[in-house]
């Protein structure tokens, strides 16, 4: 086990010399990441946009499926995938288990209930302001879809930034699909698992400091898009 000291003066070394390990290890958690993240928004924003917009039968129970997928445990979704992904299972002839393929169908999956539920409470929100507008004038639905996702476009972004926040920050389905097998599927969250348990606290350390920085950089970016929106409002 090292020294606390001595692990932050190393942790410190690591990120000033950019050094290749961890580089690595970051480049792959983010490209899995902003991979899952698209995904999940080509998904989810759709759906949860017409679940906001649209008033049709069962519709209750869909917005309140999304909101209890949204807590759903990250460790069932990683089984699940797995279960899908593995020799035995129906998509194992593509053999993507334990790559960052599945990795990144898993965190799609966690993340687009999200997406899906944080859309269409936005959308549903624009429609209530808008529906008396929209019906004096007749407007066609598709027309009104379109001018609802164009106003809400900052709030849809924010919805985007916080599906990557819930991404860079998981853990636990990665790790049962992913493997976290060195150079191919460990990123951050699990490389600061095993090297903690390892005794390596200078990386893990050093790797803890990024995701925090990602963390906080896509908290200011999802408040500036706040700040922005309520200036455009009163403006």
């Amino acid at each position: 086990m090292q020294d606390f000291g001595a692990a932050f003066g190393l942790a410190a070394s690591l990120l000033f010399n950019g050094d290749p390990v961890l580089m690595e290890i970051i480049g792959r958690s983010l490209a899995v990441s902003l991979g899952a993240v698209a995904c999940a928004c080509l998904i989810g924003l759709p759906l949860g946009a017409l679940v906001g917009f649209s008033r049709f039968p069962g519709r209750r129970a869909v917005i309140v499926a999304l909101n209890s997928l949204m807590g759903l445990p990250p460790v069932v979704i990683g089984l699940l995938v797995y279960m899908l992904l593995s020799r035995a299972g129906p998509l194992g002839f593509l053999g993507l288990l334990y790559t960052p393929t599945a990795m990144v169908i898993a965190q799609a999956v966690l993340v687009t209930p999200l997406v899906a539920a944080l859309a269409r409470q936005t959308v549903e929100s624009l429609a209530r302001d808008y529906d008396e507008t929209f019906r004096s004038l007749v407007v066609p639905w598709r027309t009104r879809l379109a001018t609802l996702l164009w106003d809400g476009r900052s709030a849809l972004v924010t919805v985007g930034l916080a599906g990557f926040g819930r991404a860079i920050a998981e853990v636990g389905a990665v790790i049962v699909v992913g493997g976290n097998i060195d150079h191919v599927t460990r990123v951050m969250t699990t490389a600061i698992a095993l090297e903690t348990s390892k005794g390596d606290l200078a990386l893990a350390l050093a790797l803890g400091f990024v995701l925090m920085l990602v963390a906080l950089g896509v908290n200011g970016a999802v408040m500036a898009l706040r700040l922005r929106a309520e200036e455009a409002g009163h403006g």
